[in-house]
C-alpha cells in the first residue's frame, strides 16, 4: 500500500526511528567522549553512504515483491569498471557513468530473466551474484587496479563537501532518496510498483504491465546500486573484484529494519535510510566500546530477526 499522510507512531518506519534515537542515546551514555562528538556524527554518515544508496534501490526492488542478492558483486565491479576506464585514460564522469551504466545493465538482465523465464527472483538473482563476482575477477585479472581516481575520491573524503564538513557524497544520496520517494508517492509508476507487490493478480487485472514494472524496478535499483559503487570506489580508491562480499545483506537488513515487508507491497525510503543509519550507528557504539567484531554481527543478526518478526505480528494482525 502506498503511504499516506498522518498519525506518524502508525508509520512502519516510525518504530526503527525511535529505535535509533534510543540506541543513538544509549552510546552516547555508555562512551559520552568520543561517541558523542561531531566527528563522529559526520564519519557514520560516511559510512552509512553505500548502504543507504543501495537501500533505495532495494526498496524498490521488495516493495514490488522481489528480492536482489547480487547487490554485492554488482558494487565490486562497478569499482573494476571505473578503476577500469580511469586506467585507459577516461575522465573521471565518463568512468562513473561507465560504472553505473554496467551495473544498470546487470538490473535489466536479472528484470528480463525474471519476467521471460517466470523465474524467482532469489535464484536468479543468486546466480547473478556469483556471474558478476567472477565477471569482476576476469576483467580484474583476479586483482586490484590502481587508477587516478582523479577527483572521484574527494565524494566521500573526510574534511570535503559543503562547509568542509559533510562530504558531497552524503549529500548525492540524500538527494537520491528524496527524488525516490516523491517518484514512489506520487507518480503512477510508484503507486504500481506498490500494486504489484500488493497483489500482482490484482494489479493484471487493472491493467498494470507488471513484467514491464519489474524490468524498470530492476534495471533502477541496478543504476542506484551502480551509484553506490561509484561511492565505493571513492573510499577505496581502487578496483576491487573481491570487496563488498556480504553488502546485500546488509542492504536487506536496513531495508526490512525500515518497516518493509518482504512479502512486498510496503516499505518506504525513508524508512530504509533510518534503518541504514542504525546498523551504522550499532557497529560504530560497539566499536567505541571495545566490542569485538563477532559482538557487533551478533547484534546486527539478532537486529534483522526481530525487524522481520515483528512485520509478521504487525501483518498478522491487520
Amino acid at each position: 500500500m502506498t503511504p499516506s499522510l498522518g498519525q506518524p507512531w502508525k508509520k512502519p518506519w516510525f518504530a526503527p526511528l525511535v529505535a535509533l534515537v534510543a540506541v543513538y542515546i544509549l552510546f552516547v551514555v555508555l562512551s559520552p567522549d568520543t561517541f558523542a562528538r561531531s566527528e563522529n556524527l559526520v564519519t557514520m554518515a560516511r559510512q552509512t553512504v553505500v548502504v543507504a544508496i543501495a537501500s533505495v534501490g532495494m526498496t524498490l526492488i521488495i516493495v514490488h515483491g522481489g528480492i536482489d542478492l547480487s547487490v554485492g558483486s554488482a558494487v565490486a565491479l562497478t569499482t573494476v569498471a571505473v578503476a577500469s576506464l580511469l586506467k585507459s585514460g577516461a575522465g573521471p564522469g565518463v568512468a562513473a557513468l561507465g560504472g553505473i551504466a554496467a551495473c544498470a545493465a546487470t538490473g535489466l538482465f536479472n528484470g528480463l530473466v525474471v519476467t521471460r523465464l517466470r523465474l524467482a527472483p532469489f535464484i536468479v538473482t543468486l546466480g547473478s551474484m556469483s556471474i558478476l563476482r567472477g565477471i569482476a575477477k576476469g576483467v580484474a585479472k583476479e586483482q586490484k587496479i590502481d587508477a587516478d581516481a582523479r577527483g572521484l575520491d574527494t565524494l566521500l573524503a573526510p574534511g570535503s563537501g559543503v562547509f568542509s564538513v559533510l562530504p558531497s557524497g552524503v549529500f548525492i544520496a540524500l538527494g537520491i532518496a528524496v527524488v525516490v520517494a516523491l517518484m514512489l508517492t506520487y507518480t503512477r509508476f510508484g503507486r504500481h510498483v506498490y500494486a504489484v507487490g500488493s497483489n500482482e493478480a490484482a494489479a493484471r487485472l487493472a491493467g498494470i504491465e507488471v513484467a514491464r514494472v519489474r524490468v524498470i524496478v530492476y534495471t533502477l535499483a541496478a543504476a542506484l546500486v551502480g551509484v553506490a559503487g561509484v561511492m565505493e570506489f571513492s573510499t577505496l580508491t581502487v578496483g576491487d573484484p573481491t570487496d563488498s562480499v556480504g553488502l546485500e545483506l546488509e542492504v536487506i537488513a536496513a531495508v526490512v529494519i525500515g518497516g518493509a515487508s518482504l512479502a512486498g507491497g510496503e516499505g518506504s525510503i525513508s524508512g530504509s535510510l533510518v534503518g541504514a543509519f542504525l546498523m551504522t550507528v550499532i557497529k560504530t557504539g560497539c566499536t567505541h566500546l571495545g566490542l569485538s567484531n563477532w559482538v557487533q554481527e551478533i547484534v546486527t543478526g539478532v537486529i534483522i530477526v526481530v525487524a522481520v518478526a515483528f512485520d509478521r505480528v504487525r501483518r498478522a494482525r491487520r
